[in-house]
């Protein structure tokens, strides 16, 4: 069984009970925590938390990942070229700025080696050209897994 991580979109959009091979990102947590609507979905969230620390399944960046997202997101906004796919367009400070928390799930993804649910696939596109991060869509992911239960 292969170990996932869901990007926020797909815990807000899909609501899905976690499969045992799910790693939480710290990332994705801190975006929910902050979109949460209520003390309660805190509390959970909260619980949610502890319970990932404990089994050791928290993707946290650490100085590296932080590093490793500063060199990417230069290079997105340089528009330098990739091994991949060659010269790449520039993105826009705005976007580099809204695209930071994409890069450090990526990047802990693919330190953890697990494969990155998310259904914001353009932006994952743009990142894969410096961060061979493993992707796949929800609707691809959830379609799979119900061909597998049959």
């Amino acid at each position: 069984m292969a170990k996932v991580t869901f990007d926020a979109n797909i815990c807000i959009r899909y609501k899905q009970p976690f499969p045992r091979s799910f790693y939480l990102s710290a990332v994705v947590l801190q975006e929910l925590v902050a979109g949460a609507s209520d003390a309660a979905t805190l509390k959970l969230l909260e619980r949610t938390r502890h319970e990932y620390r404990t089994l050791n399944k928290l993707l946290v960046p650490n100085e590296e990942d932080w590093w490793y997202a500063g060199v990417v997101l230069n290079a997105l906004q340089r528009g330098r070229r990739s091994r991949k796919t060659g010269l790449i367009p520039k993105i826009s400070a705005a976007e580099r700025s809204r695209i930071i928390n994409d890069v450090l799930i990526a990047r802990t993804a693919k330190r953890a080696g697990v494969i990155l649910v998310t259904d914001n696939l353009n932006d994952f596109r743009k990142i894969r050209n410096f961060c061979d991060v493993k992707v796949i869509s929800g609707y691809k992911y959830f379609s799979s897994r119900a061909a597998l239960a049959d």
